[in-house]
């Protein structure tokens, strides 16, 4: 599921609001991904579940990357423009209207700001959820090639959610097994 490319309009903040909800189906829906990615034992010889974990891996972190990128380059902007309007608040003290706007666009500044702690538990969530998932699904199922790898995959996610916060826009981490775990 791809997230929208489109550029992001940081002035309304309902418009911005919209834009990360409708990006953020990926994690909404990540249990009926993995569903949908997980072979059943009936289907384990037709479907490359390898390559449809790569895959899905690799759409959950470019929404991830995305999504990142556009709340801090609406933090910078809003930050720039809140720069400004200081500026010429100390030169204009009197203005009243110049106060409401950088009232206004400080307002903004702190609710994007806020959407960078919700996207942590976004993420941190799908990459729960996904950990359980698998875990319960070779469990349940006895898929000898998934349970194999279940307790490494169990830990290295742990891992995986400790350093999620070092990566750089634009890192990946391994995508060699499912969701990179």
């Amino acid at each position: 599921m791809a997230a929208p490319s489109g550029a992001a309009s940081c002035e309304d903040f309902a418009e911005f609001q919209e834009l990360l909800r409708v990006m953020r189906t990926i994690d909404d829906r990540i249990v009926h991904e993995l569903n949908t990615t997980i072979p059943t034992a009936s289907f384990v010889g037709k479907i490359d579940a390898s390559q449809t974990c790569k895959e899905l891996y690799q759409s959950l972190m470019d929404a991830h990357t995305s999504r990142e990128r556009i709340i801090k380059n609406c933090i910078a902007q809003t930050s720039s423009v809140v720069k400004t309007l200081r500026e010429e608040r100390e030169k204009a003290q009197d203005d009243v209207a110049l106060l409401k706007q950088l009232r206004k666009e400080q307002t903004k500044l702190k609710l994007m700001q806020s959407e960078l702690n919700v996207e942590e538990v976004v993420n941190d969530r799908s990459w729960k959820a996904s950990a359980f998932l698998i875990t319960q699904t070779t469990r349940i199922m006895n898929l000898p090639y998934l349970r194999e790898n279940t307790f490494s995959a169990v830990q290295s996610l742990s891992i995986r959610l400790q350093t999620l916060d070092s990566l750089k826009p634009g890192e990946e981490g391994n995508g060699d097994r499912c969701l990179g775990i």
